[in-house]
């Protein structure tokens, strides 16, 4: 089987390592010209982390993690408000990383028959007889016997195939961003914790990174979901009232193309493939920032699909398969990322209060084992349970 992977992001490139170490030819396509380096920190769990282990991309990973233990909310003061141990967020194992650094892990671990092609735009895309024919903005074309969007929220594949995004995108209410910056008196003021405003209606946080540069995090309430032209202006104005050292943070934001910055939304859609074209992560299951497990489910989902496409009878079964096991996952993150939303940050000094509040009581034994459930969802074993096909 010869697959074509639209995206080299997290879904895109776990889905490349894992169909070519079960023996299939595999060609990865990516519009832009190189990787990217824009990203925030992530907590790393769940499934993914199983999917992870399975490849033997463990040690690779604990490389380039970070030794976060504690989430703490600060006032305009940089006094302390609150804080939680990141480990009760989720049930096993958590490796907090720089999104682009878990990239370069699954790109440098790709066996060598892989076919990563940067600069290559998908522009068309025509079912076959026994497969897909692609075509990309250079004039070129690609035949292949099944083709996969991993292009994430905004999917050139699922517009293509499946109609305009606004079809399946459903808006959260937030708008996020995140970039590195230098400052050595931020950096020992972070140190390392994972240090956010204890604020209402907009939020920054703060990383140390082992460069001696810190990594932002920041999200703000919005009714409107489109992106602004210009992102850095954008981020001054809705960060601009915030204290401690955020204005110093404003300062030092860099150049849009060295800024991520999106709408925070998931993906709903009535079914993830149509004849030999399916999608995998984000493309067609987002969850948003808010549950807090996009990259661990897009590396999950990209290995259950490998799996499955390979012990199945025919690549038809295999995504029927795929998605028979994966939606109700997906789905159930999706709804606990929603339910969370009113307190993920909070729009009233009362409900201010009351997460401080809660973040004290959730320190209480008693607790602790209901928290990551009710952030995280329920716990799945189903990458575990997997039995690989070779």
């Amino acid at each position: 089987m010869h697959a074509i992977i639209c995206g080299a992001g997290i879904a895109g490139l776990a889905l490349a390592n894992r169909l070519s170490a079960l023996g299939q030819d595999v060609t990865v396509l990516e519009r832009s010209p190189g990787p990217r380096p824009q990203g925030y920190m992530i907590d790393f769990f769940g499934p993914g982390y199983d999917a992870m282990c399975a490849m033997g991309l463990l040690p690779a990973m604990q490389e380039v993690a970070y030794h976060v233990e504690e989430a703490v909310l600060v006032d305009e003061d940089g006094r302390q408000q609150a804080g939680i141990n990141i480990l009760q967020f989720a049930e096993g194992d958590v490796l907090s990383m720089m999104r682009p650094d878990l990239e370069q892990v699954l790109r440098e671990h790709l066996p060598g028959d892989v076919n990563l092609r940067y600069g290559a735009t998908l522009t068309g895309v025509t079912p076959r007889s026994d497969g897909v024919r692609v075509e990309l903005a250079d004039g070129s074309t690609l035949d292949g016997e099944l083709l996969i969007g991993a292009d994430g929220i905004h999917s050139a594949v699922r517009r293509l195939v499946f109609g305009p995004e606004s079809t399946y995108l459903r808006f959260l209410g937030f708008h996020t961003a995140a970039y590195s910056f230098d400052a050595p008196e931020i950096h020992a003021e972070v140190g390392g914790r994972f240090c956010l405003t204890d604020t209402m209606g907009s939020q920054f946080g703060f990383y140390a990174l082992r460069d001696g540069r810190v990594a932002s995090f920041a999200v703000h309430r919005t009714a409107d979901p489109v992106t602004p032209a210009d992102t850095r202006a954008a981020i001054r104005s809705a960060y601009g009232d915030l204290g401690w050292v955020v204005p110093r943070a404003l300062e030092l934001c860099p150049a849009d193309d060295q800024i991520y910055y999106d709408q925070v939304a998931q993906i709903v859609m009535p079914r993830w493939s149509s004849g030999r074209v399916a999608l995998v992560g984000d493309a067609c299951g987002a969850v948003s920032l808010l549950a807090g497990q996009g990259a661990s489910l897009g590396v999950a989902g990209a290995f259950l699909l490998a799996e499955k496409l390979v012990s199945s009878s025919s690549i038809e079964d295999g995504l029927a398969e795929y998605e028979r096991v994966w939606r109700p996952v997906v789905e159930e993150k999706q709804k606990v990322a929603r339910s969370t939303a009113r307190w993920f940050l909070p729009q009233s000094r009362f409900e201010l209060v009351a997460r401080r509040v809660l973040l004290r009581f959730l320190r209480l034994p008693v607790l602790r084992k209901l928290l990551p459930a009710a952030l995280a969802g329920k716990p799945t074993t189903l990458i575990r349970d997997l039995q690989p096909t070779h």
